[in-house]
C-alpha cells in the first residue's frame, strides 16, 4: 500500500484514534500537550520589501540551533513540535516553491524520525490565511480558483504522507482582515460564505487525511455567533494571547471559557514574543477556565526564526514551558 491509499485507508484512522485524536474531547489517557511552534520556511509575513517581511530566497536555517533547540525541548519535558513548513521543503507535487536550501522530503523524514526518538511528536503546519502566504509564491495570487484549490489539497496530501499520518495539521487561518495587510501591495480578504466555503474545504482536505484540523481561532472575535455555530467540533483550536491582562476586560481571554462552554476542543497559545510572563499566566487561567474534556494542552510560539541572533529568545521560550511542565 502507498502512502496516498494509506492515508485514505480504515487503517490510517484506526492509527489516527490510538494516537488520540478522538476526534472531539480530549483522551485522559494521553498526557497532556506541551508543544512549541518552530519554522522551517519563514516566507509568511509580507509581500513586497516595502511591506513587513520581504519574501527569503534561501533558507536561513541554522541546523545546529535547531538540533540544540529540539534536544533541550526533549529533555525539558515537552512533546510535541508543530513545524511551521511554508517554503521550507522541497514538495514533489509543486517544485516550484521550493527555494535556495529547501529540504528535500526525505531530508524531512529522516529529521521526522529524530523527533520522535526524542519523544517530540511532529505537527505540520501550512498557513493558508492570505495574510500569511507569502510562501506559496504566485498561487497566493490566486486565491478561491480551481487552479489554487488544486495546489493547496496537493500539499496537504503530501505533507500529510510525509509525516505519515499526524494526529493533527496545522491550517493557521488567523489575521485574514484588511489591518493586517495594510503594508501590503496585494491585499485579499475573503468573507461571509467565500471565507467560510474555503475554510471548510482545507478541513475537508486534511480530514481525508485521517488528520484532525487545527486553527488560529482569532476569527471568531469579530464573528463569534455564526463561528460558535458553523465551526465543526472536529476542528481544534488555539486561541492566541500574548499579553498580561488576564481580566474580564480583555475580549481575547473570555474566548478561553466561550470556547469552551461551547464544546470545542482546545490548545491554548501562548509566547515570549513581548514578555516573559504571558505563558505562566495563560496555563494557570486555562487550567482554571476550560474544562478537562476539552484541554488537549497547551503551545507556545516565540514567533523567531531559528538563527543565531534569537537563540536566547528561543531557549527562554522552552524554559518557560519547562516551568509550567514541573509545576
Amino acid at each position: 500500500m502507498n502512502r496516498r491509499d494509506f492515508l485514505r485507508s480504515g487503517a490510517a484512522a484506526a492509527l489516527a484514534m490510538s494516537a488520540g485524536s478522538g476526534f472531539v474531547g480530549a483522551d485522559q489517557s494521553k498526557p497532556l500537550i506541551w508543544s512549541e511552534l518552530l519554522h522551517l520556511g519563514q516566507n509568511m509575513w509580507g509581500d513586497t520589501p516595502r511591506a513587513y517581511t520581504p519574501p527569503q530566497k534561501s533558507l536561513s536555517l541554522d541546523v545546529a540551533l535547531w538540533n540544540e533547540l529540539t534536544e533541550k525541548m526533549s529533555k525539558a519535558g515537552l512533546n510535541m513540535i508543530v513545524i511551521d513548513l511554508g517554503e521550507g521543503v522541497r514538495y514533489e507535487s509543486h517544485p516550484e516553491l521550493a527555494i535556495e536550501g529547501s529540504w528535500s522530503g526525505d531530508r524531512l523524514r529522516e529529521e521526522l524520525t529524530r523527533l520522535r526518538s526524542l519523544g517530540l511528536e511532529p505537527i505540520p503546519k501550512l498557513n493558508f490565511s492570505s495574510c500569511h502566504d507569502t510562501w506559496l509564491g504566485n498561487y497566493s495570487h490566486m486565491l478561491s480558483t480551481p487552479e489554487y484549490y488544486k495546489v493547496c489539497a496537493d500539499l496537504i496530501e503530501e505533507v500529510c504522507a510525509l509525516f505519515d499520518g499526524p494526529r493533527f495539521f496545522h491550517l493557521g487561518y488567523d489575521e485574514e482582515n484588511y489591518e493586517n495587510q495594510a503594508t501590503y501591495d496585494y491585499i485579499v480578504v475573503r468573507r461571509g460564505e467565500l471565507w467560510w466555503h474555503d475554510f471548510l474545504f482545507f478541513c475537508d482536505e486534511v480530514t481525508k487525511c485521517n488528520s484532525r484540523p487545527w486553527i488560529w481561532a482569532d476569527y471568531a472575535l469579530d464573528h463569534e455567533e455564526e463561528f460558535m455555530e458553523r465551526t465543526p467540533k472536529s476542528v481544534v483550536l488555539s486561541n492566541w494571547y500574548y499579553g498580561t491582562n488576564f481580566g474580564p476586560d480583555c475580549k481575547v481571554v473570555q474566548f478561553f471559557k466561550k470556547f469552551d462552554d461551547a464544546g470545542f476542543d482546545q490548545i491554548p497559545c501562548g509566547s515570549n514574543w513581548s514578555n516573559d510572563t504571558n505563558f505562566r499566566l495563560m496555563v494557570n487561567y486555562c487550567n482554571e477556565m476550560i474544562s478537562k474534556e476539552h484541554l488537549l494542552g497547551y503551545l507556545h510560539a516565540p514567533w523567531f526564526f531559528t538563527t543565531p541572533e534569537k537563540r536566547q529568545k528561543l531557549f527562554d521560550s522552552v524554559d518557560q514551558v519547562e516551568e509550567m511542565i514541573r509545576s
